[in-house]
């Protein structure tokens, strides 16, 4: 019996499916989500028909102890790049799928053809392309200074033909650069469709745990940031990476989203130059390179990624607005929480921001979320409304309470250390901080450490 074709819509960020096209999914509440897609449907498979299979026709399931499953998440192969190396915990998991995600020309391909000339491993590497010729590959490696034996080039879309190069080639690593171009014969969707993102994906994680192979996929994304295609890709990954960067700025962040073999707390900071991308061993003096000295509204604070502590500049413009509503602007720190900084500033410290508008950003492009950046916002805000410089050589961090209160943060001596490593001479922490710091014996013969209960006693010993 011929197959059948059906038109369905398929909400790309949770999968669901529906006969009719619809503004609102009502499964996760995004709007615009869905997109038009062609299944087949074969009559003699339906899930009725599967159901009046005897029992004792069906594929026997066996289930083993605990005790007697071995496991091979410690073996690692090092990707020969210290910052891709912590991000992933030490390296890739042979038999791992990982996907990539990141914005158009943030430099993708060019980090995962780096990592095959780097990777620390003895088997062959096969480098797929979709979107890229031979020729066009070649120029790129030979800009990069790639020249590895064992290393194969294929351009090809087809999930069926990638798996028999595995088979004639034995490679210990793959890379699909992208998922989206992958695209199976046997179904009648287009390339990039939820289907065939979904369905390729799946093969591919087959081949990866059949073949004890390390595949690595580029995963595009929508104008949302979001990895392009059904929610469901990141589910079945093991690791999921985002590849964040300006294109006006030089520096390049790896940050994992997902790790079933490690943490996903750590980032790897890159730079883009001429020959590829160079690793920032020191990201604190990379983000404060430029600082100016003795500005009303910058404050350094340090900021927590993963286990590396990263110092950067929080920068606060205050000016009289122009219109009856004063605006309220962050980059780089969250927006709801800003507002409920200068409004605890209008109550707490006597400031009245309401003819004035405030913008606040963390230089560089670094974004920040935890809360320990909230002291050193408040001091830039005050700092640029009084427009007097917080003194110079001083950082600042801690949470800051609705009552005015600072909060105690983790990894204090870890922050109060790299301060001291770059040339800083005081730090103010909050009170609750300064307890443990004297307690674990922190450095206070390279460093004076301040306590403040309160933003006011902060204020006072930064500003006043």
């Amino acid at each position: 019996m011929p197959q059948k074709l059906k038109t369905v819509y398929i909400c790309d960020r949770c999968g669901y499916e529906t006969g009719r096209w619809m503004g609102r999914c009502p499964n996760c509440g995004e709007f615009g989500t869905f997109v038009e897609d062609v299944v087949e449907v074969s009559p003699g498979s339906s899930a009725a028909a599967a159901s009046k299979t005897p029992v004792t026709a069906q594929a026997k399931v066996k289930a083993y102890p605990l005790e007697d499953i071995g496991i091979q998440a410690d073996k690692r192969d090092s990707t020969g790049i210290s910052e891709l190396d912590r991000v992933l915990s030490g390296g890739l998991v042979p038999g791992s799928l990982t996907l990539v995600g990141g914005e158009p020309g943030v430099g993708k391909s060019t980090l995962l053809l780096q990592l095959c000339k780097t990777i620390k491993t003895g088997s062959p590497i096969l480098y797929v392309s979709g979107e890229e010729s031979l020729a066009q590959i070649k120029l790129r490696a030979r800009r990069l200074g790639v020249a590895r034996p064992g290393l194969y080039i294929m351009a090809e879309t087809r999930p069926d033909a990638v798996e028999g190069a595995v088979q004639s080639y034995n490679p210990g690593l793959v890379v699909i650069d992208s998922i989206q171009t992958m695209a199976d014969e046997r179904l009648p969707s287009a390339p990039g469709s939820p289907t065939q993102i979904r369905e390729c994906a799946l093969y591919l994680m087959k081949l990866a745990k059949a073949r004890d192979v390390s595949v690595v996929i580029i995963g595009h994304v929508t104008k949302e940031g979001a990895i392009a295609g059904p929610r469901l890709l990141e589910h079945m990954v093991d690791t999921v990476l985002y590849f964040e960067g300006d294109k006006e700025l030089n520096y390049r962040i790896v940050r994992a989203v997902k790790n079933r073999f490690g943490s996903v707390n750590e980032i790897g900071v890159f730079e883009m130059a001429g020959d590829g991308l160079a690793e920032i061993t020191n990201p604190s003096m990379y983000m404060l390179s430029g600082r100016p000295v003795n500005a009303a509204g910058s404050v350094v604070t340090c900021a927590m990624e993963g286990t590396r502590p990263i110092l950067a500049e929080v920068q606060a413009l205050v000016s009289r607005t122009s219109f009856g509503m004063p605006r309220r602007v962050a980059a780089g720190a969250d927006y709801n929480r800003v507002v409920m900084l200068i409004a605890l500033l209008e109550k707490r410290a006597g400031l009245n921001f309401g003819n004035y508008d405030c913008y606040v950003n963390v230089a560089g492009g670094l974004r920040i979320n935890e809360p320990a950046l909230d002291m050193a916002a408040v001091a830039a805000l005050a700092s640029g409304y009084r427009n007097m410089p917080v003194r110079e050589g001083m950082i600042i961090f801690g949470e800051a309470g609705l009552t005015g209160e600072a909060r105690a943060v983790v990894h204090a001596e870890k922050r109060v250390l790299e301060a001291a490593r770059l040339g800083f001479s005081e730090c103010i922490v909050p009170q609750a901080n300064l307890k443990t710091l004297s307690a674990q014996g922190a450095p206070a013969n390279r460093i004076k450490i301040l306590g403040a209960a309160n933003i006011g006693e902060m204020l006072d010993a930064a500003i006043y």
